[in-house]
Order: structure tokens, then C-alpha cells, then sequence
């Protein structure tokens, strides 16, 4: 199957995009770990828990559109499938995890956006999941992947929406520096 004109130049753009966004969200985490500010701010074990499974699932989410984008443009339709298989089992599998601990007592923390977030997420990645095949058969066209993958972009971007605002709902009572 040939890719249509200008579905190559999309899928490398989207990878940059995906790229781009990982990256900056790896900086983030570094920051914030480095910080020791989810030490002081942590509600719960199980709202800690609940990040770090969270800042997993971002890291597949973001993963996912990178590198399944690449083996399109790059190589034949099955290896893109294979490689959208493969990822999406790890995606669902940490969608499972997130799912597990935002339910334990005290996962969300004190925000409300994580739990909303989950259940709009674990949405979006069923549907990513199954969509390629529903959309171009037993082995879809490279254009075929493209609804999932920005799908599964827009859920890792909510979700990296989600955790700051979560960590911003945990420091709304703070009011002094640590500085002073």
C-alpha cells in the first residue's frame, strides 16, 4: 500500500509534535522530582502512587504517537501496526494501573481533575485502540492510524494538563516561600 501525498510529511510533523511534548514533560518531571516539592505535597501514599502511575502512562501515551508515526512514514503498513499493537498494549496496561489507583482511598489527592481525567482518558484509549482497524481493515493504511494517534496525543496533553493543575490544587493553601 502506498502512502497518499503529504500523509509522510503529517505523520514526521506529528512525531515532532509528540517528540517535542515527551520531551518538555521529561524536563517537568525532572524538575519537579529534583525539587522534592511531591515530597511536602503528597496528600497520600496511594495520590503518589497515583502520579507516578500517572507520569507513566503520559511517558506511553506520548511514546505511542512518536514512534508508531515514525515506522509509518518509514516502513511498510504491517510494521506500523505492529508497532501501534505493541504500544497500545502498554498504553492500556498502564490505563489499567492509573484505573487501579485513582479508585484506592485518597488516589486523586485533593483535586478532582486526575478523576475526571481518568475516566475522559481510559475513553479515549479504547476507542485509539480499536479505530485503525475499524477505519482501514486487517492492515491499515498508514492514514488509517491518524485518528488514533492524535486522539491518544490530545489524552497524553489532558493528562499532562491534568497533573499540574493537580499539583497547583495541592499548593493552593501555601502561602509562604520557602525562600523567606
Amino acid at each position: 500500500m502506498r502512502m497518499r501525498v503529504g500523509e509522510g510529511e503529517f505523520l514526521l510533523g506529528l512525531a515532532g509534535v509528540s517528540a517535542t511534548l515527551l520531551g518538555t514533560f521529561i524536563v517537568g518531571v525532572f524538575f519537579y522530582i529534583e525539587s522534592g516539592l511531591h515530597r511536602q505535597l503528597s496528600g497520600s501514599v496511594a495520590a503518589d502512587l497515583y502520579l507516578r502511575s500517572g507520569m507513566r502512562w503520559v511517558f506511553a501515551a506520548y511514546s505511542l504517537p512518536l514512534l508508531v508515526a515514525l515506522v509509518l512514514a518509514a516502513l511498510d503498513p504491517i510494521w506500523g501496526a505492529l508497532t501501534f499493537i505493541i504500544l497500545g498494549i502498554i498504553l492500556v496496561s498502564t490505563s489499567i494501573d492509573t484505573g487501579r489507583r485513582i479508585l484506592m482511598k485518597g488516589g486523586s489527592g485533593l483535586s478532582k481533575a486526575p478523576l475526571i481525567n481518568e475516566w475522559l482518558t481510559n475513553a479515549a484509549v479504547l476507542v485509539a485502540v480499536v479505530l485503525p482497524w475499524v477505519i482501514g481493515g486487517w492492515v491499515p493504511p498508514p492514514s488509517a492510524f491518524i485518528p488514533s494517534l492524535l486522539l491518544v496525543l490530545a489524552a497524553g496533553f489532558a493528562s499532562t494538563v491534568a497533573l499540574v493543575m493537580a499539583e497547583f490544587d495541592a499548593t493552593m493553601g501555601i502561602t509562604e516561600s520557602p525562600d523567606q
